[in-house]
């Protein structure tokens, strides 16, 4: 048996320190090399471990730091004096391998899985929780202000030609008003307008503005799939999907600056605006807001039917990633719906012969602003 104590020539060369894994005391340490490792202090024996089953862990330079698969987990053993771990390493046959606790091992596969369930639970439920309790508690102001700068970026993305052509105006105003009465929404709220631009398509900003992409005004064939589109649009808007989906897409940092009140600078404007405008709402957001569609089109005395079929019209010859139909529900679905929701006409033609031909020729003539297009 040899004894090396490392305490008793603190002042030759560095102390040996010993943790045993339940506090957090720093010990130094005398270690007594005979059948197994002993570890005391003051004389008093603290610990006993074999030689077997003690393992070498990650190490600074000029320091052997050693546990044992006997002890604590947390329990180690700090060597700086090279005497000492030239003994300790002789003894040890199996001081380099690599050490495997069932229990530590447990514990950490244990806290990932945790970590990952609740990652999952927040992005499965905790945001769109989120979203949908702080979506309506948003100022009008600031839904006003994010509609804004989306405004801009679709007009930077398909041009800023607006149409109105007289009688084409005339003959949306009317569309329009029939379709925000039956809504319930604020007449003065809702501006709407038509883009010259050949995408096939239709937009709601948050604030109350609606768009109407000439593309999609070219494929239609009556007044009432022009209408259908622009009821679906309006549940956007009554529902405020828009900023229901921008919460929900900013994830927990926009929530953040929604609680520190950042949302007001204009970094937080850009954000939102750019979400907007390249994101997709959900699945439900659209159910939604085809249900709120062919409950409009049901209150004004006409079918829904003929929407589902535009939209077929569109996806089916177009497959256009700006499409209308992008990030929609399956068109075959959504048409088989508002087929089953299909009803005899028992209201007036929303627009008369005159004012359809009018409504489509609203981007022809001299009715245009903004910066001209090619033709």
């Amino acid at each position: 048996m040899s004894t090396l104590d490392s305490s008793a020539s603190y002042q030759d060369s560095p102390p040996t320190i010993y943790f045993d894994g339940t506090s957090s005391r720093r010990r130094v340490v005398a270690l007594t090399f005979g059948d197994a490792l002993d570890i005391s202090e003051d004389g008093a024996s603290l610990a006993r471990w074999a030689y077997d089953n003690i393992r070498q862990g990650d190490s600074p330079a000029g320091t052997l730091r050693a546990s044992c698969l006997s002890a604590p987990s947390l329990a180690r053993l700090e060597i700086r004096d090279q005497a000492l771990a030239t003994e300790l390493s002789s003894r040890c046959g199996r001081l380099h391998e690599h050490r495997t606790d069932g229990r530590a091992i447990a514990k950490i596969v244990g806290w990932s899985l945790a970590a990952v369930v609740s990652i999952v639970a927040v992005v499965l439920f905790a945001i769109p929780l989120a979203a949908d309790r702080l979506a309506p508690l948003l100022p009008e102001a600031f839904e006003r202000r994010v509609g804004d700068a989306s405004d801009v970026q679709i007009k930077a993305i398909f041009g800023n030609r607006d149409c109105n052509n007289a009688a084409g105006q005339a003959a949306y105003t009317k569309l329009l008003t029939l379709l925000r009465g039956a809504a319930g929404l604020d007449l003065v709220a809702v501006q709407s307008s038509v883009l010259d631009t050949p995408v096939p398509n239709a937009f709601a900003l948050p604030g109350g503005k609606v768009y109407l992409f000439n593309g999609l005004l070219a494929k239609a064939q009556n007044p009432d799939e022009i209408a259908g589109v622009l009821a679906h649009e309006l549940g956007h808007l009554k529902h405020r999907d828009n900023m229901r989906g921008l919460i929900y897409n900013g994830g927990t940092s926009f929530l953040i600056g929604l609680l520190f009140g950042d949302v007001t600078g204009s970094s937080a404007l850009i954000f939102a605006s750019r979400t907007i405008v390249t994101s997709s709402h959900s699945r439900e957001a659209e159910e939604g807001a085809d249900t709120f569609a062919i409950d409009v089109m049901h209150t004004l005395g006409r079918s829904p039917k003929p929407m589902g079929e535009l939209l077929f019209r569109v996806t089916g010859k177009e497959g256009d990633d700006f499409s209308i139909m992008a990030s929609h529900p399956l068109t075959e679905d959504r048409l088989k719906r508002m087929t089953a929701e299909d009803r005899p006409p028992s209201g007036p033609p929303l627009l008369n012969d005159r004012e359809w031909a009018a409504l489509k020729g609203i981007c022809t003539g001299a009715g245009k602003s903004g910066t001209p297009g090619k033709k």
